[in-house]
């Protein structure tokens, strides 16, 4: 038999917005890091280049986050942005106009300080 599973009240979360070229990926977290609930471009039923779009980001956004504040009751968030994606802005205004407070935004995009070797010179 199942357990039934208990669903907490969680004030503040955090939200994980991964922003590629080619998807936009979301997931909302409470303070220690455990999973409420995550999206995608492309679970809301986006494909192909329609997944990378802006609109596709606020549409995925403004799903996850309507879950998970019925569910759980969320209404302040940080924000911790990655990635070079278009979905970048439309994330932040589809949290917002979904209703929950943004206290922190933070860009985490990862950046090389001259990491791997380039390739050798091209021969013809």
């Amino acid at each position: 038999m199942k357990e039934k599973k208990i669903h907490k009240n969680v004030e503040k979360g955090r939200v994980y917005v991964a922003a590629t070229f080619n998807n936009t990926i979301i997931t909302i977290t409470d303070e220690k890091g455990n999973t409420l609930g995550w999206g995608t471009s492309g679970s809301v039923g986006f494909k192909g280049t329609r997944k990378s779009t802006p609109f596709a980001a606020t549409s995925a956004v403004d799903q996850v986050a309507r879950k998970v504040i019925s569910a759980y009751g969320l209404r302040s968030v940080e924000v911790f942005i990655k990635g070079p994606g278009s979905g970048r802005d439309a994330a932040l205004r589809g949290l917002k106009s979904a209703g929950l407070s943004i206290s922190m935004i933070a860009d985490v995009t990862p950046i090389p300080h001259n990491g791997a070797r380039p390739k050798k010179k091209r021969r013809v």
